[in-house]
């Protein structure tokens, strides 16, 4: 691999496993100007569709979940990095289905399955969202589930 700062040869320095074992890291250095940089290898994998609603098709785009799970925990105590790694889990169970396709559907169950576990505020923001909320007792039907219980008569 040629340096992205001067175009001279590099060689590997450091390598190691990234992402539980989905990528290796490596940390390279220029011959030429000395400049460190790091690359990461991944396996090439097909393009993964998803299934609109409407019928309508589009790339998964890692990108756009990762977007949706960072507005869901803005002004939370969440790390960045555990949303990565929850897109990437939930990207790495899309595929191991084996479909090309999948509906978005789908994508946004694995999103709020893994929100319950990191935040439960986050994970009432995205299901709010996601499953189209239309009033305040909707909101206190999911809390009610989230906390475990059931909702009482009357409500």
């Amino acid at each position: 691999m040629n340096c992205p700062f001067c175009g001279g040869p590099t060689r590997v320095v450091d390598s190691r496993p990234s992402d539980d074992g989905a990528a290796i890291r490596r940390r390279r250095r220029c011959e030429r100007c000395g400049q460190r940089f790091t690359t990461y290898e991944t396996i090439e994998q097909g393009p993964l569709w998803v299934v609109k609603k409407d019928g309508r098709r589009e790339l998964f785009k890692r990108e756009k979940l990762l977007g949706g799970l960072l507005l869901a925990c803005e002004k939370r105590p969440v790390p960045p990095e555990r949303l990565e790694r929850l897109a990437t889990e939930i990207e790495t169970r899309l595929r191991a289905r084996g479909e090309r396709e999948v509906p978005s559907r789908a994508i946004g169950e694995l999103a709020i399955e893994g929100l319950r576990e990191i935040d439960a505020v986050a994970y009432v923001r995205f299901a709010s969202v996601y499953r189209d909320f239309e009033d305040v007792e909707r909101f206190r039907e999911e809390v009610d589930r989230l906390l475990g219980r059931a909702p009482g008569p009357g409500r």
